[in-house]
């Protein structure tokens, strides 16, 4: 039987769990009860329950705590929270844990019986059948789900024209006559926010909404994810297309109704073009994609089918222009221009009249990788893929634009880091060899010569940088040696005039009396 933990600092909602519910018909039992979350990790350890049903506020060890702990001691552990709604936000750091389980208080028994079933059946998914038969129903029910999922992205993709035949024999998509027609989910949050374990709860919402709202109207519907996009095909008569486009709007609204729960997330469906033919999905798919990024214009939370004809917008001159603030911007390195290039480039394609959301993204996409191809640098690349990745998961046209100018910043940061240490090498290389070498006669025309600078400015640049001259910054590293020389070892005095670079003894004596007020040997004597 499954095993249950229940923890709940109120023992009457721990008796009302027990009570509604048949445990015994969903081959389950109560394995143990907890009163805080201290006791309830403890039972965790000790009994290796496969669900945790959890209050999210309790003393000595509160739920969230429990929760990232318990996922600690066992990762596969299937864990319910039960909670009010003054604690609601609490759920959103529940979810960023990975647990899609939620149920309000006051608790509903239906509402509790149908979470419990479902994570029956995913936990009965999980275990290796018993029998060959079993394993052979898995397996192929495994192949079946890879080889859809094998069809939304090589859709997604548009790496290939598709036929009739091509959906049954290649990705057991079984076609009827009807009408075919492609969506895209658009899933828009900062993934540095919000990671994979919370975007998996909300990819596992929306493909069980999709599959109580959207798939039943239709005649075969699937919903796969890539990135972080959904793509659904759907195939459907051609007399339910309205009530098709009114279950996706339904499926976009439980989406949204529940989205405050998964902490900052936006969601944009955007509809392409339906077809009779197989053929058509690939533009379907391509029509979608293109009418999604109009949510940068219109809004999130939107069903968006027309694809608006171009503005007419000036892309070259744009770009022509913002390159050259670019290229005095990467010479002088100033923010503040940067911004205002930055702020010229939006009101110039903000103010197009019926400018597109996909001509925002476009320019602003290509801004930065103009941007970043002038700055140059190791991390360039990678910073500006990364800045398109974000790009892509805005859902506003200034949001965009804000995310333009912070990759204009991280590069100037790393150009500034840049020139700083090609102007420091020289230094860096001038200690090195005074650290090396501070035993015999070196010279600041032997330094010069090494770093390939004259002595009159590589003199001026190195007191700018050590605050000392290079005979003065000499004399005090051979001293700093010599006075470690007299702490730590017995060599004589004499030797260690010589170990840091003297040949006149007297000479050496002054000046360490100079520098530490004292003579080496009475230096000896204090500190030896």
């Amino acid at each position: 039987m499954w095993k249950v933990v229940i923890a709940d600092d109120e023992k009457l909602i721990c008796r009302l769990v027990e009570t509604l519910v048949d445990w015994n018909s969903l081959d389950m039992e109560i394995a143990g009860r907890a009163e805080n979350g201290l006791e309830a990790l403890a039972l965790i350890e000790q009994l290796h329950p496969n669900i945790l049903i959890t209050d999210i506020r309790m003393p000595g060890c509160d739920g969230l705590e429990l929760i990232r702990q318990a996922r600690e001691l066992s990762p596969d552990l299937e864990i319910i929270i039960i909670s009010g709604y003054a604690h609601f936000k609490y759920a959103q750091t529940a979810i960023a844990y990975g647990v899609g389980n939620y149920i309000l208080k006051p608790i509903n028994k239906d509402e509790l019986n149908e979470t419990l079933q479902k994570i029956v059946g995913k936990l009965r998914n999980n275990r290796m059948p018993a029998f060959h038969e079993d394993v052979v129903h898995v397996n192929s029910q495994n192949d079946l789900k890879r080889l859809r999922e094998g069809l939304i992205k090589d859709i997604f993709d548009g790496s290939r024209s598709l036929r009739a035949e091509d959906l049954i024999q290649n990705y057991h998509f079984h076609i009827e006559k009807g009408v075919l027609q492609a969506f895209i989910l658009k899933i828009d949050f900062d993934s540095r926010k919000i990671g994979d374990p919370a975007f998996s709860i909300i990819r596992q919402k929306a493909e069980e909404i999709f599959q109580s709202v959207v798939a039943p109207v239709c005649m075969e519907s699937l919903l796969g994810f890539q990135e972080y996009a959904g793509c659904g095909i759907l195939n459907y008569a051609p007399e339910e297309r309205d009530e098709v486009r009114r279950r996706l709007r339904e499926f976009l609204q439980q989406l949204e109704a529940c989205k405050n729960l998964f902490g900052k997330v936006d969601f944009s469906l955007g509809l392409g073009k339906n077809t009779e033919h197989a053929e058509g999905l690939v533009q379907s798919v391509e029509e979608a994609r293109t009418v999604v990024e109009e949510r940068l214009i219109e809004g999130c939370g939107r069903m968006l089918e027309l694809i608006p004809s171009s503005s007419g917008l000036q892309h070259q001159a744009l770009l022509d222009k913002y390159v050259k603030t670019v290229e005095h911007v990467i010479e002088v390195l100033d923010e503040e221009e940067a911004r205002r290039g930055n702020e010229e480039l939006r009101n110039a394609v903000m103010g197009v009249p019926r400018v597109c959301g996909r001509e925002i993204l476009d320019i602003v996409l290509n801004a930065g990788k103009l941007f970043a191809l002038r700055a140059g640098g190791e991390d360039a690349a990678k910073i500006q893929q990364e800045f398109e990745f974000r790009c892509r998961q805005r859902s506003k046209a200034e949001e965009v634009f804000f995310e333009l100018q912070e990759l204009e910043n991280t590069l100037i940061a790393e150009l500034k880091t840049m020139r700083e240490n090609e102007t420091t090498r020289p230094i860096r290389q001038a200690k090195q060899m005074i650290m090396e070498n501070y035993g015999r006669n070196i010279t600041l025309d032997e330094i010069c010569e090494t770093v390939g600078f004259s002595a009159a400015y590589f003199s001026a640049m190195f007191k700018k940088e050590t605050g000392e001259g290079f005979s003065k910054y000499l004399t005090r590293v051979r001293i700093d040696k010599a006075k470690e020389l007299l702490r730590e070892t017995n060599m004589p005095v004499a030797g260690v005039c010589e170990a840091v670079g003297y040949n006149d003894r007297k000479h050496f004596t002054q000046t360490f009396h100079k520098m530490t007020g004292v003579n080496p040997a009475e230096f000896r004597r204090l500190y030896g």
